[in-house]
């Protein structure tokens, strides 16, 4: 069965591609080493990610910066490695490290405001009583590679005004040019994608109370209907035809000054546009992204709040359903940024990476960015957007199960027909969470249709079609869509049971549910997005066998109709020939738990490591079974040896190890290292660890 066949060995294509911060005092021999690193863990390719902290006698975009990158790129050419490069010296793009505005004050970035003295500058716009409406300088800058260059600091690079063509000209032909010129052989092969990275079109730390501006646009949105003194009504929190007028209008041209811009610049150069804009909820700028995608930063939502609720919340179906709206095959999150809990720095746990992991294939991401792998955590640079999620955490050594993991989940949810009986109609910047979080919490597949497409919508008594999509429940803002489609009702969703992509018994809040169709196989991925274990009956709509494939451990099952998923678990479930079913492993009944009692032997504080042994009496009764398994609660990554040898590693509680071919009768030897969270070490409080009694 070929959807097997690449489960148990997914293709290097399917690889997660790390931010990977170059960020301290570069040298070939480390940049050799540790993409060899990378790639021995099954890290097939990078983001080539130029960040705060990068010695300063490495100038961005002099001759020495391009050294180190020809470094990188020749490397994981020679690994068989892909490159995706990254257009600026920190964040956010657009402004070539400040590049773009030195010496070119015109194109820094602008805004307008309301305001009761206009000063030396100002472009003046209208005038109300007592307010002046004015376009000036936002005095946004962008967050740089030095040391001092950062929000709020003294060097802190200005930033360029995306909206102005001039300003976007000269970004392409300092960066992107800059780089086709040194990488030209590499384009096209190694290099698959130039990443842009959320570029704000204010900069940040502006001045405050801006709205998006550019010179000359003033001309522009008169030519187009606007009155400009109707503008300050937005200053006020207010709303009108104007106010309307202007969003439609800047979403416009930051479209087709920046994003077209870049998206066939990279056309032209045979790679792709990747990266995400910069919200959340930015669902029609997806459309010039070749890979559209998203930011999973700052611990938006997580496991302890939920992933069902607010703007963030939409994030992996905006990047998701963009992408199938406009036939793209992948579509990415730059994901675990800065994703510590409760605000204490390196407090990420294993537990947590995979419910981020799970959050966003379940809703259809395909290709996994983690932020970040960094080059160095010397000093100050492990403060910086912490935690590292590679090379410098506790499980690197183990690192190969997540990307293989990740390259499982990305291979499922890439060239697959998704199942979805609802459309859920939406707008830029509204895509409706508080209509989607029941259809979730229903196990109801959906997709977003935002405005722009629904010109290309037909209703029908039955439901909507849009191209070859039927979709015969419809959610949403229906009263504005029935404006631009007119015609029959659609029918309104009320969650019947004939719309569920599965039935649970009893119902299932916290189970999430991706229905699809891949390699000619009907599939369910399964997630436990909860803190309780999941137990319900489940049926699914299928007349087939259906079997069970463990993407985390890679095991086949038979399965029943009862299913029992723990916390942080996932499962896919799939359709199967009764032919090919008799032929799956039989789910193992004559298997028994043990519970040793372990207890702490050491602990060393330096490497923050717990060491437990167990003695363990086996007897040939015992061994008669076919699996014997013993389940711990640890806190956080536990490895086990058994009799010296190695078992296995567990990042989550309940771990989980089968252990009958490390036994034998009479007194066995059981270790298990737990290893901390490294908060303990760079966080700023202690986090707990160890074995839960």
């Amino acid at each position: 069965m070929e959807l097997l066949r690449k489960l148990t060995h997914p293709p290097r294509e399917f690889t997660p591609i790390p931010f990977w911060f170059l960020n301290g005092d570069l040298d070939d021999h480390e940049i050799e080493r540790q993409l060899q690193d990378f790639s021995d863990k099954g890290v097939n390719a990078v983001v080539l990610h130029p960040r705060m902290g990068l010695a300063k006698r490495v100038e961005y975009l002099s001759d020495t910066y391009f050294h180190y990158i020809r470094t990188a790129v020749e490397t994981a050419a020679r690994l068989e490695m892909k490159v995706v490069l990254y257009d600026e010296g920190m964040y956010p793009s657009g402004s070539a490290g400040g590049k773009v505005v030195e010496n070119h004050p015109q194109l820094a970035s602008e805004g307008i405001a309301l305001v009761s003295r206009p000063r030396q500058g100002d472009e003046l716009l209208a005038y109300d009583e007592k307010e002046y409406l004015v376009a000036r300088k936002s005095r946004g800058t962008i967050r740089g590679l030095h040391w001092g260059e950062d929000d709020g600091e003294a060097n802190a690079p200005p930033s360029a005004d995306i909206l102005n063509p001039k300003a976007v000209d000269r970004f392409l032909m300092l960066t992107h040019e800059a780089y086709y010129r040194e990488l030209k052989l590499y384009f096209g092969n190694t290099v698959i994608g130039f990443f842009t990275d959320e570029p704000s079109i204010l900069g940040r730390n502006h001045e405050k109370d801006l709205f998006p501006w550019t010179h000359g646009f003033a001309s522009d949105f008169v030519s187009a209907g606007g009155n400009l003194a109707n503008l300050i009504e937005m200053f006020h929190g207010g709303k009108n035809q104007d106010t309307i007028l202007y969003d439609r209008l800047i979403l416009e041209r930051e479209g087709d000054v920046y994003y077209k811009k870049l998206s066939l610049w990279c056309e032209k150069h045979g790679i792709s546009l990747m990266g995400h804009p910069h919200q959340s909820d930015d669902i029609e700028v997806e459309k010039y992204f070749h890979i559209p995608g998203q930011d999973l930063v700052l611990r938006m939502f997580g496991p302890e709040t939920g992933g069902t609720t607010g703007i963030n919340s939409t994030m992996a179906k905006c990047s998701a359903d963009a992408a199938r709206i406009m036939g793209r095959r992948r579509n990415s999150n730059e994901c675990f940024g800065a994703c510590n809990k409760d605000g204490n720095p390196w407090q990420m746990s294993g537990q947590d990476l995979k419910w981020y992991i799970d959050w966003l294939a379940v809703r259809g991401v395909n290709l996994f960015i983690p932020h970040a792998f960094y080059y160095s955590i010397e000093g100050k640079r492990k403060e910086e957007r912490p935690p590292d999620v590679g090379p410098h955490n506790i499980w690197w050594k183990y690192y190969e199960k997540w990307s293989t993991y990740m390259k499982r989940l990305s291979f499922l949810m890439t060239d697959c027909d998704m199942y979805a009986s609802t459309a859920v109609l939406c707008h830029n910047r509204d895509l409706r969470p508080e209509d989607v979080k029941p259809l979730f919490e229903h196990q109801i597949g959906f997709q977003y249709l935002p405005d722009s497409v629904w010109c290309d919508c037909k209703v029908t008594q039955d439901g909507l079609w849009y191209h070859d999509h039927y979709y015969p429940f419809v959610a949403g803002d229906i009263s504005q869509f029935k404006k631009v489609v007119n015609p029959q009702k659609p029918k309104y969703l009320t969650w019947p049971n004939k719309a569920c992509d599965c039935f649970c018994n009893p119902p299932c809040p916290n189970l999430r549910v991706a229905h699809f169709n891949r390699l000619g196989t009907e599939c369910w991925l399964l997630v436990n997005e909860g803190d309780q274990a999941i137990e319900t009956r489940l049926t699914l709509p299928t007349v087939q066998s259906v079997a069970s494939y463990d993407l985390w451990n890679g095991k086949l099952a038979k399965v029943d109709n009862f299913l029992n998923l723990p916390v942080c678990g996932s499962l896919l479930l799939f359709a199967c020939k009764d032919s090919k079913y008799q032929d799956l492993p039989d789910k193992i009944e004559n298997m028994i738990t043990l519970k040793p009692d372990f207890v702490l032997e050491k602990e060393d504080e330096a490497n923050v490591i717990k060491t437990y042994h167990a003695k363990l009496e086996i007897t040939d009764d015992e061994l008669d079974h076919d699996q014997i398994k013993i389940c711990i609660h640890a806190k956080e990554m536990a490895t086990l040896t058994v009799n010296g040898e190695f078992v296995d590693v567990g990042f989550w509680p309940p771990q989980e190890f089968e252990i009958k071919e490390y036994l034998h009768k009479g007194s066995n030897h059981l270790n298990i290292q737990v290893t901390g969270s490294l908060a303990n070490l760079y966080g700023k409080r202690p986090v707990w660890y160890g074995i839960k009694q």
